[in-house]
């Protein structure tokens, strides 16, 4: 019977209802938002550099960046439970990490609101906080719904992304795609998968009739006065028209909980 009851006690420990996980790590932009929407920030050791929102979650330590992780510098925190963008990495440190018993929890990076809402469930279940999960998907359902019967005009619009590097458009496949057909917007280089280079002749032939950018991206470039006076940009009716714009990089390219208000925040630009 001893025997039995030790069995016993050893199977609850090792249960996730014993004890909620209190040292955190996550990794990927939207899957700290989520944890933070869910008012579970307090249990975060730790994030990655694309954490950036709210302000609070770019306060704590970060571990890098989530597609590129340092075994030693996750292990330095003691976390007991990691929640992962399924695109975060190397896989080989996922995989080390769980052998030395620390749980990994991967919850999916698809564009779309779909998977979004998924994200949302699996962050939420990680945490054990299930029903504040559906109250989270059902504040963000709601205000798609406000948001879509604002009144939009539909446009022709491309996003550009600037990092040092060449200029990239968001293609199909992709979460800043999404958004645009979210907010009633045609993308122009929707013809391309994912994020491709993007040189001023091309973004001349698009004829975009908005242009977004993201706040570094405008920064980066000397301000959004100096990245809107550049040849293939000023040369577009976006900047005719004066609809060349920037938006918070998370905002627009993350798929978070504040969707409706990226999508809001672009119908209102449209008209």
């Amino acid at each position: 019977m001893l025997r039995v009851l030790a069995v016993l006690l050893v199977l609850l420990l090792a249960s996730p209802l014993a004890a909620a996980a209190e040292r955190v790590i996550s990794l990927g932009g939207s899957v700290t938002e989520i944890v933070y929407a869910l008012e579970e920030g307090d249990r975060l050791v730790a994030d990655d550099a694309s954490s950036l929102y709210p302000e609070a979650a770019t306060q704590l330590p970060r571990v890098g960046y989530y597609r590129s992780l340092s075994l030693e510098g996750v292990l330095s925190l003691r976390p007991d439970l990691l929640i992962v963008s399924e695109n975060a990495g190397p896989p080989e440190v996922l995989e080390r990490l769980r052998a030395m018993g620390v749980s990994v929890v991967t919850v999916s990076d698809r564009p779309g609101v779909d998977s979004l809402y998924e994200r949302v469930r699996d962050v939420a279940a990680a945490l054990g906080v299930e029903e504040a999960g559906e109250r989270l998907r059902a504040r963000i359902e709601a205000s798609l719904e406000n948001v879509a019967a604002a009144s939009a005009r539909h446009r022709k619009a491309l996003i550009v992304i600037h990092r040092g590097g060449p200029l990239l458009s968001a293609g199909a496949g992709t979460s800043a795609d999404a958004l645009l057909a979210l907010s009633g917007l045609e993308n122009v280089a929707a013809g391309g998968q994912g994020y491709k280079p993007l040189s001023e002749e091309a973004m001349v032939a698009l004829a975009p009739e908005m242009i977004i950018t993201t706040t570094m991206s405008a920064e980066s470039a000397g301000g959004l006065a100096a990245f809107a006076a550049r040849p293939g940009v000023a040369a577009t009716p976006a900047a005719d028209e004066g609809r060349v714009i920037a938006v918070d990089d998370l905002l627009l390219l993350g798929m978070g909980p504040r969707v409706a208000e990226a999508v809001g925040l672009l119908r209102e630009a449209s008209n």
